[in-house]
Parts: C-alpha cells; sequence; structure tokens
C-alpha cells in the first residue's frame, strides 16, 4: 500500500523548475503521475505512482512523500484532507472509568481524532470528494465497539467538552473577570469548590487579561470540568503547571473518569504515567499521516514509546531509542567556576526572594526546580543582569543568552531573517547547523514568518536563537512548552551537546521532570509561598536536590526496571512507605 502526500506549506513551485515531474520515469514514458494542479501544485497520482522516490530526492525543498504502508492498513483510513494531503488510520474509543491516553508527536493527527470523537468533524474514512455523512461511518463500523460510541454521538445525544491546546489565546477569545466567565459555564457543580481544588481563588477577581499562563492553563481547565458533557478531552492539561498543580490536576481528571469517559492528550511523560490507565501510541509522519495503535497499558506504551518499537507489529517508528541513565549523569564531575553568587536578595512590592550563595562551574547545567511563582524566573533574571537584587552580588564577567518563559512572535519576517540578525556572523554556521538547527528540524521553518508559526515551532526557534548567540552562559526557561515527548527529549540532549561541546554553562528551570533527569548535573531547588516569598538553594548535588525538591511534593520517584526512566509511586503504597523512611524519595 502506497501513499503519496504533498506538504503545500513547503511546496514553492515557483522558486523551482518542477523536479518532482521532470525527473518522474513514468511521467518521462507519458504517462501523467504528476501533473500541476489548478493551484499551481503538483498533483501525485498514488494509483500510476511506482515508488521510486526520485521526486522525493528531487524536491528542494522536501514537500514531497511517498510512503509504503502495511497492506493492513488498507480500509483503515478514517479521514483524509484532500488529495495528497494528511490521512489518520485508526481512532480510539473512550471508555468510562479508566483515563485513555494519547501519547505520539505534534502533527500526527492528535487533535484531528479529538474533533472526530467530540462531534466537531465527520469522517470521510478517505472519499475526500463525496460529503462525509455519518451514515456511512456507523455502516463501516457496525458491530464494533467504536459503533456504540459514535452512534449517539450521531445522533446529538452525546455531550462533549474539551480543554483545548493553547490556553494563552483566551484572553483573546473571552473577556471580561474569570468569575464572570466561570459562572456563566457553572450550571451549580461547585464553582468554589473547584476552584479551590485548582488554586485559582485568588484570581477569580481578575481579568483574564491578566492571567499568567500557568494560571490561564488551570482556568482553562475549570471552564472544562464545569461543563455538563458525557465525555472531556484534554489536550496538554499540564503546559505552564508546577509538579504541584500538575498532580492535583491529574487527581481532579482521575476523579472525573470514575463518572465520565475521558481522553487525555499530555507530552508530559511522568504525568501521563500517573494519569492515565491505557494509552494509545500514535505514529506516524508529520503532516503526512498518523496511525493510532491498539491501546497499552500504561507502563507498557511509555516503555515502548520510548524505544521506538512495536514488537507485535514489528513496526520502528523512531531511529533511535531515547536512553535514561541509572543514575544522574557525572555525579563526581567538578570543573573551575564560572560565576559566583552570595547570597541574593530581591525585593518587589508584593514579592521577595531570597537566594543562599553559590556556584556555576563551567560545562555545567543547572536545573532549576519548584513550585510557581516562588523565584525561578526571578532568578535567572538576576544572572542575566535584566534586574538588579536589592542586596547581595554575582561575581563573574560572563556574557548571557537568555530564552525567556513566555514567547511572543513580535518579529516582523522569516525565521531565517530572525536568526540572521539575532545570531549575527559571528556564530561557526558549521556547528551551529549540526549541533543546534539540524536536531531541532528548523531547515522546514526557515522561510516560514515567525509570526506564523505554531507554539512548539517557536520554542525550538526560541530555543536555537538562545543557543546561537555567543555566550558564556545559557538561561533558558521553560523549554519545553508546547514541545511532544520526542522534542523534549531531542531539545535537552542539544542544550546538554552544545554545552558539553563549547565548554559553556547553563541554567534550565522547567517542570517536566524527565527532561530536567536527563539534562542536569546538579540542581537549583525553590521553594515558598506563591507570589508572596519565594527561598532558592543550590546549586546542589542532583540526588540531594531532587529527595530535597520531592520531599516539598511529598511523592517518590522509582526508576523503570526496563528503561531506567522516573516512574511516579502510588501515594501509600509499598515502594513510596519505603523510600520516604529512607529518605530517598528520588530512584529509591
Amino acid at each position: 500500500m502506497r501513499i503519496a502526500v504533498l506538504l503545500r506549506e513547503r511546496c514553492q513551485p515557483k522558486r523551482c523548475g518542477a523536479e518532482c515531474m521532470h525527473y518522474c520515469p513514468p511521467v518521462r514514458t507519458g504517462t501523467e503521475t504528476i501533473v500541476m494542479g489548478d493551484s499551481g501544485k503538483p498533483v501525485i497520482s498514488e494509483e500510476l505512482c511506482v515508488g521510486c522516490g526520485i521526486c522525493v530526492h528531487k524536491c528542494p525543498f522536501e514537500a514531497v512523500k511517498i510512503i509504503g504502508l502495511p497492506q493492513e492498513l488498507e480500509g483503515e483510513t478514517v479521514h483524509q484532507f484532500g488529495k495528497n494531503s494528511f490521512r489518520l488510520y485508526r481512532l480510539p474509543v473512550p471508555r468510562k472509568g479508566q483515563v485513555i491516553g494519547l501519547l505520539g508527536p505534534n502533527g500526527i493527527g492528535k487533535t484531528t481524532a479529538t474533533s472526530i470523537l467530540s462531534g466537531q468533524v465527520i469522517p470521510n474514512l478517505g472519499d475526500y470528494d463525496s460529503e462525509a455523512t455519518w451514515d456511512k461511518v456507523l455502516d463501516k463500523y457496525s458491530g464494533t465497539e467504536l459503533h456504540d460510541y459514535l452512534e449517539p454521538l450521531a445522533e446529538g445525544s452525546i455531550r462533549t467538552a474539551i480543554k483545548p491546546q493553547y490556553v494563552d489565546k483566551l484572553p483573546a477569545v473571552h473577556k471580561g473577570k474569570v468569575r464572570e466567565l466561570l459562572e456563566k459555564i457553572d450550571d451549580g457543580k461547585g464553582l468554589d469548590e473547584l476552584s479551590e481544588r485548582l488554586m485559582i481563588t485568588s484570581v477569580l477577581s481578575r481579568d483574564l487579561s491578566k492571567l499568567s499562563g500557568g494560571e490561564l492553563q488551570r482556568v482553562a481547565l475549570a471552564a472544562t470540568l464545569l461543563r455538563d458533557a458525557d465525555v472531556y478531552f484534554f489536550d496538554e492539561p499540564s503546559s505552564y503547571l508546577d509538579i504541584f498543580q500538575r498532580l492535583e490536576v491529574a487527581k481532579v481528571i482521575q476523579d472525573l473518569s470514575t463518572r465520565k469517559q475521558v481522553i487525555v492528550i499530555e507530552h508530559d511523560l511522568a504525568i501521563m504515567d500517573f494519569l492515565a490507565d491505557l494509552v494509545h501510541i500514535m505514529y506516524g509522519s508529520e503532516g503526512a499521516y498518523g496511525i493510532i495503535s491498539q491501546p497499552r497499558t500504561v507502563r507498557s506504551a511509555i516503555n515502548v514509546y520510548l524505544d521506538g518499537y512495536m514488537r507485535e507489529e514489528n513496526i520502528r517508528f523512531r531511529d533511535t531509542e531515547i536512553k535514561f541513565e541509572k543514575r544522574p549523569p557525572r555525579s563526581d564531575w567538578q570543573s573551575e567556576p564560572l560565576i559566583e553568587f552570595t547570597e541574593l536578595k530581591k525585593r518587589f512590592r508584593n514579592f521577595s526572594l531570597r537566594v543562599s550563595g553559590g556556584v556555576i562551574r563551567k560545562g555545567e547545567v543547572v536545573g532549576a526546580v519548584g513550585p510557581n511563582a516562588t523565584g525561578k524566573t526571578t532568578f535567572v533574571k538576576l544572572l542575566a543582569g535584566e534586574v538588579p537584587p536589592t542586596s547581595g552580588s554575582v561575581k563573574g564577567e560572563v556574557t548571557v543568552s537568555y530564552k525567556p518563559q513566555y514567547i511572543k512572535p513580535e518579529f516582523d519576517g522569516t525565521v531565517k531573517e530572525l536568526l540572521y540578525q539575532t545570531i549575527g556572523r559571528d556564530v561557526d554556521a558549521g556547528f551551529f547547523q549540526a549541533e543546534v538547527e539540524r536536531p531541532l528540524s528548523l531547515k522546514y521553518l526557515m522561510d516560514n514568518e515567525v509570526k506564523s508559526l505554531s507554539g512548539g515551532e517557536l520554542q525550538r526557534v526560541a530555543i536555537a536563537v538562545c543557543l546561537g548567540k555567543q555566550a558564556d552562559i545559557y538561561l533558558v526557561d521553560e523549554p519545553s512548552a508546547y514541545l511532544d515527548a520526542a522534542q523534549r527529549m531531542t531539545a535537552s540532549k542539544t542544550i546538554r551537546r552544545v554545552v558539553e561541546k563549547s565548554g559553556k554553562s547553563a541554567v534550565i528551570v522547567d517542570h517536566d521532570v524527565y527532561m530536567i533527569d536527563l539534562i542536569s548535573d546538579s540542581l537549583m531547588v525553590f521553594s515558598g509561598v506563591a507570589s508572596k516569598r519565594g527561598v532558592g538553594e543550590g546549586p546542589m548535588e542532583m540526588r540531594d536536590g531532587m529527595n530535597r525538591f520531592l520531599r516539598d511534593v511529598d511523592i517518590t520517584f522509582r526508576r523503570d526496571h526496563e528503561t531506567h526512566r522516573p516512574r511516579i509511586n502510588k501515594k501509600g503504597s509499598r515502594l513510596d512507605r519505603e523510600q520516604k523512611s529512607k529518605g530517598e524519595h528520588y530512584y529509591g
């Protein structure tokens, strides 16, 4: 079974010589395998294509994909957007009493699947030329578990609620106070109680436009949970939340699943592991096709996802496996100091921060963890020289490259122009291309307008801009936001390699424990009362720092015996009790 896909955003017929047509062997013998369509872009006949792959390699913009798929997928197309366009194979089935997770890269069809299951899109079963109807869909899935779900959905007797991915766009859609928005939705199910659980009581009287990313996320979750629905969809519910908030949100969603059907898309693997019961792995080719696997238990699914190989189907969907160390890397490693800081204090009108003195060494990656609004970003800005300390000092004349937490696409121009203007001519072009541009997959974004980028694309560009600048230390604030699980691991390794190969240092602020575990040599731990006072300690050895941090959160982590990835122990379980009694919250 062969499919042909044209990535329309990459295809630029005005800037090429139509190589896809001119080099195609069937076209050269008179067969109309590739023709120019009405839009001025090529149309490829899958029936006439011989699968030689010449057009794929000759296209200067790599806009053509010719892919051979297993024959058993024939007839399993759920939806196709048009000729030579993205197509989705198979669908997950919501189940009452279980949280169903969707795990896979961006651009693979997760949003398309949830749009179909929520009734927003009627699947066309691959027949994009005809009008999609529920009758055809119900006939196709007659006698299956999916039919039993879709039939009441088609009749309109299933109500759905969706928590969108990009919560930072909420203020543009809804105006006014938070309480006014939530009261419109609430049907007496307990706004005050839910506000307390989601820790948004203090923001109910504030305007939506004044909220931070984490506050917007929790308001969006509250708005979804307050809806009277039968099926709930949560798209990346953990973005911008600290681990305290992530765990509480996970518990709220688990409580909901005992009464309702719940599907969750989540890229934080530790939270997915804690939250979901069954997980569907989604794999394929970004922008070309997506396949939804059969459900697995959450542990098995995450291990298979990290391995990149499904043994039952004999399918490898990633070139390399993602590996975790049994213990934090380089725990006994030392080098000369780069930055030394005495005890730092910073006072604002409503917030104060105190950071104990410490040292950041050359070639060291320091992770920074702790609750939101306890001073992690302020500490980064103190090191960057963006804000002066009220008392204390930072010693060491260093140049700093800083990636902020919230990225605003204000640049007028393309990604290529942005990189040229911000990085300049001094950068080692070969090093940047090999160690930053290629692993972060920026090649296909170069000619795109910065303002047109998605959240994940913008994040990758911002990381590249930060790492591309000539600096002694890189300060990277929340690099995991809007990146899928694989991209987070890639970003971690990219930052790690740049630091090691260039002999520089880095401070990484993030809430994804997997990312912090992969990237860090040592840890800064922050605590305190959110938005009132914060205390920062470190940098300290990784194990000591994680133990201190997880003790505050009151959770323990063990290592998976197959992949060595961190896993959250169930509270009160035998392992949880044993590790707490030993004071070992990290690893066990």
